[in-house]
């Protein structure tokens, strides 16, 4: 019984962060059906940004929170700034093009922040450095922390706030509009190409977020963090219903708890043949399902239904 409360908190600690990267992909979908593929990237130089500010301002004996927050706001910026000119840069100009070419487009451009990045921060992974008190916490027999709280908590508040900011709000109108009609937006006064640049740092500040929560959760950092998260945070967004908010959030936690679980039973079911370092298979055999048994995930409605 501890085992499985101890991957439950797992779980939910892993498909929180999952679900953040998830809502940026669906977003974007949800305006203009793009797969940004380069967003895991993203969450990569968040993280990165975060373990500058925060080994930089070390040395000047802030408290922890404070660094963690500057740290926060500084990858918030930055992310935002890399996704506003990966947007206008790469992706408009193809806006009209043959659904491949920005498919192809944001893989390059996937790879291309990889490199940046590489040349920028070097290659050897990081240690982060641990900001917050780190004692653990009992929880019916199983331990946790802070940080995993905090995660959790983040990432509840953060989709409210992005539901209420959808549904309340002027933008939340607009992005409504473009998603349903780009022409008729704009002929109701909408301006689309500022609603999906809005959307696209939106999206963007979900991953820098993420990733700070990623460093912080698991302590190191290094260039090519954000393709499996990246990669892992698509399957949860098909899963859940890509193009839709809630269905993003739920599929990110249900694939954390079945990659958890699976982890930590795997071992178990399979005679010891195969350990918790086969976890990633969940992710993909979740991805392949879906695909072939409803392929508008659990939340997404049918393409008939819509007609």
């Amino acid at each position: 019984m501890d085992t499985f409360i101890q991957q439950l908190i797992n779980g939910l600690v892993l498909g929180s962060m999952y679900a953040l990267v998830a809502l940026g992909y669906t977003m974007v979908y949800g305006i203009i059906n793009l797969i940004n593929f380069a967003h895991g990237e993203v969450l990569m130089v968040g993280a990165l940004v975060s373990w500058t500010v925060v080994t930089s301002l070390g040395s000047l004996g802030w408290p922890g929170w404070v660094l963690l927050l500057l740290a926060l706001l500084a990858a918030m910026v930055v992310c935002a700034l890399l996704n506003f000119l990966i947007e206008k840069l790469a992706y408009r100009p193809l806006r009209n093009a043959p659904r491949l070419a920005p498919l192809i487009t944001a893989m390059g451009m996937s790879l291309l922040l990889q490199t940046l990045a590489m040349i920028i921060w070097k290659p050897d992974y990081k240690s982060f450095p641990i900001l917050l008190p780190d004692d653990p916490i009992e929880v019916m027999g199983a331990t946790t922390n802070l940080v995993q709280i905090l995660i959790i908590a983040v990432t509840a508040m953060t989709l409210a706030g992005l539901m209420a900011l959808i549904h309340g709000t002027r933008l939340g109108r607009a992005m409504r509009a473009t998603s349903e009609n780009p022409r008729v937006a704009q002929l109701m006064g909408v301006r689309p190409d500022r609603v999906i640049s809005a959307t696209f740092i939106i999206g963007a500040m979900l991953a820098a977020l993420a990733g700070v929560m990623w460093a912080a959760n698991y302590g190191s950092v290094q260039h090519t963090m954000g393709f499996l998260p990246g990669l892992k945070a698509f399957t949860a967004a098909v899963f859940g219903g890509i193009g839709n908010l809630p269905g993003a959030m739920l599929g990110g936690v249900l694939l954390g708890l079945i990659e958890s679980m699976g982890a930590g039973y795997i071992g178990d079911l399979t005679g010891g043949v195969l350990g918790s370092n086969y976890q990633d298979i969940f992710a993909f055999a979740v991805l392949i399902l879906v695909l072939t048994l409803r392929p508008q995930g659990l939340l997404g409605e049918r393409v008939a239904d819509r007609a």
